[in-house]
């Protein structure tokens, strides 16, 4: 498994739905999040349609799908993924597997639980999310949840709960708690093409222990 670093004008065309891009962000919160998880990433997206045409119909962009604060509403939201090019820290492409692609992703059913609810303006949830980042106290002893334990609650939707939770809907991954899914979580699933992809960022930026893990760990 290798890192490689490749132009946005040379990935796009490769891209499907269902990739996910990674962000390392340079924010406080972005810093936090990177902290408590001991990794360069902070956020992370998906690719929701690719080859969507413009109105005049002469060229095409790639959606992205995510759960952050865009344009004054802090959300799950869709932009053009070139757009998102400047933001402010690194940014990856994790190519969904072949054979996952093949076998265990339902497009439709994919593309339509997550547009879904951008089209009902889901809110981020903040609580969820400093909660799943904080996994020292999920358990107490005696088999009682700790403070830091998330029900799965899709009511309002932080970035990689979103990701993972359209993935489960596709049947990528089985049953997860996709409350409990961080950032670098998710780029850790054993889902990707083995080489990954660094959009933006110099080589010192990395996701350790990428395509490494069961998604199954994260049951329910």
């Amino acid at each position: 498994m290798a890192m490689h670093t490749i132009s946005y004008e040379n990935a796009r065309p490769r891209m499907q739905a269902g990739d996910v891009i990674a962000f390392g962000g340079k924010s406080q919160f972005s810093e936090i999040i990177k902290m408590a998880t001991r990794a360069d990433v902070s956020h992370v997206g998906s690719v929701l349609q690719t080859q969507v045409r413009d109105s005049g119909g002469e060229r095409f962009f790639n959606q992205v799908i995510e759960s952050t604060e865009l344009h004054g509403f802090s959300g799950v939201q869709v932009s053009r993924l070139s757009d998102r090019l400047t933001y402010e820290g690194e940014i990856w492409w994790l190519p969904l597997r072949g054979e996952v692609r093949q076998n265990r992703f339902d497009q439709v059913a994919f593309y339509d639980f997550l547009f879904n609810e951008a089209k009902k303006r889901t809110t981020y949830d903040m609580p969820q999310a400093m909660g799943s980042a904080l996994d020292a106290l999920d358990s107490l002893p005696f088999g009682i949840e700790g403070p830091t334990y998330n029900r799965e609650d899709f009511s309002k939707f932080f970035c990689s709960e979103l990701v993972a939770a359209g993935l489960e809907a596709a049947g990528s991954v089985g049953q997860i708690n996709a409350s409990e899914v961080t950032p670098i979580d998710l780029c850790r699933w054993s889902i990707y093409e083995p080489d990954y992809f660094m959009l933006k960022g110099g080589p010192e930026k990395s996701i350790s222990r990428h395509n490494t893990l069961d998604p199954g760990l994260w049951n329910l």
